[in-house]
């Protein structure tokens, strides 16, 4: 599967990294597939513009919505090439099970995430959730999770004010899930998507994806 980024921003294309595949060559070709994406999809900032660069204080939504998908290979924190995607437990996901997110906003208008994964633990309930911060070798370093209404009240912890996109792994490790809301993140508020070893809202944090998530105006 390929690796990389492709966004739309104000009607124009946004997209870093190259094409990736895990071969005969085992898990150096994994690695190398990860690292297509490791500059380019641990935030807005690495996403390239008509060959420039998107500043953080540019932004990357505009009047007409904001619109991107990317992928990547789990690697473990330290590998040899980095990821980013990092995965904190191999056995429920392990070195080379791939992930791709999709993000589509519209103007002042509702936002869909999507989250497609293989090569996971068959018949496993993961839980998944968008997270603040970018991905780190520590699992706590993508902070809490994204909150519409930021809040301390736990009965705020819902999937109505956060984005949810827990799943069950098929018989071959595959898995796909939905969110809608009718709001947009907030500008640099969202950076990841936190794969947990249980649904809901807890259980350990099994992996993490850094992801450009991006808002409408």
């Amino acid at each position: 599967m390929a690796s990389g980024i492709a966004a739309v921003r104000t009607g124009r294309t946004v997209r870093t990294g190259r094409t990736g595949r895990a071969g005969a060559a085992g898990l150096v070709a994994i690695a190398l597939a990860s690292a297509a994406l490791a500059t380019g999809a641990g935030g807005a900032h690495g996403a390239t513009v008509d060959g420039g660069t998107v500043e953080p204080d540019g932004g990357t939504g505009g009047k007409h919505g904001y619109s991107m998908r990317t992928d990547a290979r789990f690697a473990p924190p330290g590998a040899f090439v980095p990821s980013a995607a990092v995965t904190y437990d191999t056995r429920l996901v392990p070195a080379g099970s791939w992930i791709e997110v999709g993000q589509r906003s519209a103007e002042r208008g509702a936002t869909t995430v999507k989250l497609r994964v293989t090569g996971l633990k068959a018949g496993h309930e993961y839980g998944a959730h968008v997270h603040r911060k970018p991905c780190g070798a520590d699992p706590a370093a993508a902070g809490g999770h994204y909150q519409h209404r930021p809040s301390t009240d736990p009965a705020d912890v819902n999937p109505d004010n956060e984005v949810w996109l827990d799943f069950t792994a098929d018989s071959r490790g595959a898995g796909t899930a939905s969110a809608r809301h009718n709001w947009n993140f907030r500008f640099g508020e969202a950076a990841s998507v936190v794969l947990h070893s249980a649904p809901g809202s807890s259980g350990a944090r099994l992996a993490c994806f850094s992801v450009p998530f991006g808002w409408a105006a």
